[in-house]
């Protein structure tokens, strides 16, 4: 017999919202929590099986611990993977290519050498930049005196920092929702700081490099209503089913830091680049075989209106402006788990 599970967490909006959406189209979906994964893992030989994955909750706020907590989760990937070949089970995404995902660095690479537009890095990337000194004569011979450093695990702008340099005059200003505490080293947080003083971040940047970090290019980004913003695309099954814009003031436009989410139809975006979008989101999961959903960050530079990568996320489809209204991206989610059940039934 075919069944839909849910391997997530007992009470998040992720999991109520899904069961919301699969209780009202009358499909049965089992809950999975992670606590329970390993003795899970050893009934999947019962029957058929379709299991979408919700990523872990991590408690610690520390960045030092993220590449571990990753790796940790990389594991149990893994284990899902392996156990696939041996059982009938099947993915809305599959666990190798989450995994692949969850390294910024690898995601994108294979964007790159697709030839789709991402956000440029200095030197394209070559090397990895470990200390601010080697930062600075970095963005000194690329001229990109803006950029953003983030560590290559994490999301919900866990480390993300962005970075103004005046060469000629020495000048610098850094704004990021992390810093440093004396007992814990660098910890994430929900509010975004800004520096101006060198000395200090430098000391800043010498912990953040110490992670494995990308750095990437700076962007102006399209305006509207006097602030700048980005945009957020759900896709599923290679179609945008949601897109949201962050307006913000600042340079980090995640939402849980106060920026504002508009609907994408309130932003003066003509229907030429929207299509743009669309295409390059297809393009992106296609990246990825075994990708049924992803949360994609576009941003839209200023001048030109054109298009950019700036992260995907195999996980990213908790969007509280649908949950809260229509529920869409999680009801088409059930319609997915739906059609795979009925394909035996027929």
């Amino acid at each position: 017999m075919r069944q839909a599970a849910l391997l997530g967490n007992i009470h998040t909006k992720r999991t109520d919202y899904l069961k919301q959406a699969a209780a009202q189209a009358g499909l049965p979906v089992l809950f999975v929590d992670w606590k329970e994964f390993e003795t899970w893992k050893k009934q999947l030989a019962q029957g058929e099986w379709l299991i979408k994955i919700d990523p872990p909750l991590w408690d610690s706020c520390q960045l030092a611990q993220l590449e571990q907590l990753t790796k940790a989760y990389r594991e149990q990937l893994h284990g899902l993977s392996q156990a696939a070949r041996n059982n009938h089970l099947e993915f809305l995404n599959a666990p190798d290519q989450i995994a692949q995902l969850l390294d910024k660095r690898i995601c994108k690479q294979k964007l790159k050498q697709a030839g789709l537009a991402v956000t440029e890095e200095p030197d394209d990337g070559r090397y990895r930049i470990d200390t601010p000194q080697q930062l600075f004569r970095i963005m000194r011979t690329s001229g990109m005196h803006q950029v953003f450093i983030k560590p290559v695990s994490g999301s919900g702008a866990a480390g993300v920092t962005a970075l103004r340099w005046q060469p000629h005059t020495g000048r610098m200003a850094l704004y990021t929702c992390a810093f440093v505490h004396e007992e814990y080293g660098l910890i994430n947080t929900k509010r975004l700081r800004h520096f101006s003083v060198p000395g200090e971040i430098t000391a800043y940047l010498e912990q953040l490099l110490k992670l494995d970090c990308v750095v990437e290019r700076w962007y102006a980004k399209a305006q509207a209503e006097n602030f700048s913003y980005d945009l957020r695309a759900v896709v599923l099954d290679g179609e945008v089913q949601f897109l949201l814009g962050r307006l913000s003031k600042g340079p980090i436009t995640n939402l849980h830091l106060n920026n504002r989410p508009i609907e994408a139809e309130k932003l003066p975006i003509e229907r030429k680049t929207l299509e743009e979008i669309a295409f390059l989101c297809k393009r992106a999961v296609n990246c990825f075989p075994g990708i049924r959903i992803a949360g994609i960050d576009i941003l839209l530079e200023k001048e030109t209106m054109r298009p950019r990568i700036i992260e995907m996320n195999a996980q990213g489809d908790l969007i509280y402006q649908d949950i809260f209204h229509e529920n869409s991206i999680y009801r088409r989610q059930v319609e997915m788990m739906l059609k795979w059940i009925r394909t035996c039934a027929d």
